[in-house]
């Protein structure tokens, strides 16, 4: 597992090519191991993940009949839409890049989502931890969380820019792919799980 300093060293390296900086490279590990290294960012995520799930919870129990709660198999199941939030869309990315001709890119595509998710994640737990203490402000939060959105398609287009080239249109797909199926999937699995409060 990365070192807190590694994860450090990785998270200057997205922000250096967020700043068009090629200096960033040097601070990543591009390589097939670093892709597969790159998947601990799951592990450094678990708290925030866990508030998130928690919250998740709360609404579901609040849709349910007065005393009626939630066991183990409900977590379960949102660990098991948590992977494919993971994972799809690597799959999903692997397939764009053999089908374009730039397999050689995909390493370095997975390293640069992989972390970039991590500063997303806690970002996200802490509008949720806000949405929990402070209800009132859940129109506040609805429209911080929409912001969150638009950052992180900016700030992965730019990272994805200075990996891929000056591609835009490719550089655009590479973007939408890692983001929009995992949205679409998330829901249609929650709702076919039976964890989607509503």
């Amino acid at each position: 597992m990365p070192t807190l300093k590694e994860v450090e060293f990785y998270l200057m390296g997205l922000w250096l090519l967020f700043r068009k900086d090629a200096a960033g490279f040097t601070y990543l590990d591009l390589s097939d191991r670093g892709a597969l290294r790159s998947f601990w960012a799951i592990a450094w995520a678990l708290p925030a993940i866990l508030v998130s799930f928690i919250w998740w919870q709360m609404l579901f129990v609040g849709t349910l009949p007065e005393g009626v709660g939630v066991g183990g198999l409900f977590y379960f199941r949102l660990v098991m839409v948590e992977a494919m939030n993971w994972v799809l869309p690597v799959i999903l990315v692997g397939v764009l890049c053999w089908m374009i001709g730039i397999g050689e890119k995909f390493a370095s595509i997975v390293v640069a989502a992989n972390w970039l998710s991590l500063p997303v994640s806690y970002s996200y737990a802490v509008l949720v931890l806000v949405m929990m203490l402070i209800p009132a402000l859940s129109g506040l939060i609805a429209l911080l969380w929409f912001l969150l959105m638009l950052t992180l398609i900016a700030v992965l287009f730019r990272i994805l820019r200075m990996i891929i080239g000056d591609h835009i249109l490719t550089v655009a797909t590479v973007t939408m792919v890692l983001l929009v199926p995992s949205m679409l999937i998330a829901e249609m699995l929650e709702r076919y799980l039976g964890v989607y409060p509503g």
